[in-house]
């Protein structure tokens, strides 16, 4: 009997798009996915913009927005945003699972 371990992808590489309107990833499966600036702003899960929801004072979107920084942090990326926003930590599963969606 043998037995295949399935690995899940996981990102491989990213840069923002040349126009800063979104987040180009590579798996390691080497597929290539975009999330727009928008999405990943309205996704951050930091505890501001968790307070902010909780209120209701949270945006409902964020037109014109763009990636202005991206730092790794091994399991995670920090994007920073043009509206000044720089707390929100991507961990890679999510990142891909918001890729998928925008990809379907």
């Amino acid at each position: 009997m043998t037995m295949t371990a399935l690995v899940a992808p996981t990102v491989a590489d990213y840069e923002a798009s040349a126009d800063l309107a979104s987040l180009l990833v590579r798996t390691t499966q080497d597929d290539a996915l975009s999330v727009p600036a928008e999405t990943l702003r309205l996704s951050c899960k930091c505890a501001h913009c968790t307070r902010a929801r909780f209120d209701g004072c949270f945006p409902k979107g964020f037109p014109g927005i763009a990636i202005t920084e991206i730092g790794d942090l091994g399991y995670g990326l920090n994007i920073a945003f043009s509206d000044g926003h720089n707390r929100g930590i991507y961990p890679k599963p999510y990142l891909l699972n918001l890729a998928e969606h925008q990809n379907r």
